[in-house]
Parts: structure tokens; C-alpha cells; sequence
């Protein structure tokens, strides 16, 4: 596997961004190697363009739902929750979500509360993520 180089920041979206951002946004799919390769290889986190609470009982479905559609065959590890969401300017074409989990990171740049589904899982459709390349798409409403 070849070594990938980190993406570099140029700066952060503003709130005002954020929102024009997220306007028509369904969820964002973000894959990138498991750090426990060992147990499942890939890391995925689904997070949905919303702030709303989500019943215990909905969770599990939604994930089942996502899992289907793209083909994935096996999780552990699932976090279900709303968390800080920040978005990232790169190089990339599409900025970059960011889950903020440091409270001092959150008081520095402008971020939003969004669910997220972050897990471990496996995919025969996300080979990149298996060699070591983290990605992310924008599905639209």
C-alpha cells in the first residue's frame, strides 16, 4: 500500500456557509481505513442532515436501511448520535466534514450539530478504503 499524504486545511466554513452547505444535503458517507483493521476494515460515518433527536428504537433501522443500500455486511462498534459537524476546505472538490470532538477545537471554528452514524464495517463496494485511501459524497434530496 502506498503512503497517502494528509489532506491540508485551508480554512473552515462559516455557520452562514455551513447552512448554504447543507441546503438539499440528505447525508454525507464518509469511509476511511478501520484503525482496527484487524476486527473490521473499514470506518464509516453517515451523518444525516439533521439535529433532531432520533427514538432509540429508530436508530438500529436507519443503520439497516444504509447497510443494504451500500452493501455493507458486517458493523461493530456503532455510535449513534448528534455530534459537532465542522466543514473543511481542502483541495478536494467538496468540503470536508470534520467530527469535532475536542471542546477546544469546537471553540475555534464555526461548526453544527448533525447526526452521525459512525461504525466499523465491511463493503465489497469501498475497495478504495480497504487500500488506505478516506473519501467522502454528498447525497442530495
Amino acid at each position: 500500500m502506498q503512503e497517502m499524504q494528509a489532506l491540508k486545511v485551508n480554512s473552515y466554513l462559516s455557520a452562514g456557509e455551513i447552512a448554504n452547505l447543507l441546503n438539499n444535503v440528505e447525508y454525507i458517507l464518509m469511509a476511511s481505513p478501520s484503525m482496527m483493521a484487524d476486527e473490521l476494515p473499514i470506518h464509516f460515518t453517515t451523518i444525516l442532515n439533521t439535529a433532531d433527536l432520533i427514538p432509540e428504537e429508530v436508530k438500529p433501522l436507519i443503520l439497516e436501511k444504509f447497510c443494504r443500500e451500500l452493501g455493507i455486511t458486517a458493523t461493530s462498534h456503532v455510535l449513534s448520535n448528534r455530534e459537532r459537524i465542522a466543514f473543511a476546505l481542502t483541495t478536494q472538490e467538496t468540503p470536508m466534514p470534520k467530527h469535532i470532538v475536542d471542546d477546544a477545537e469546537a471553540n475555534t471554528i464555526p461548526w453544527t450539530l448533525l447526526h452521525i452514524i459512525d461504525f466499523l464495517g465491511d463493503s465489497e463496494e469501498f475497495k478504495e478504503a480497504q487500500d488506505g485511501l478516506s473519501g467522502w459524497s454528498y447525497s442530495y434530496n
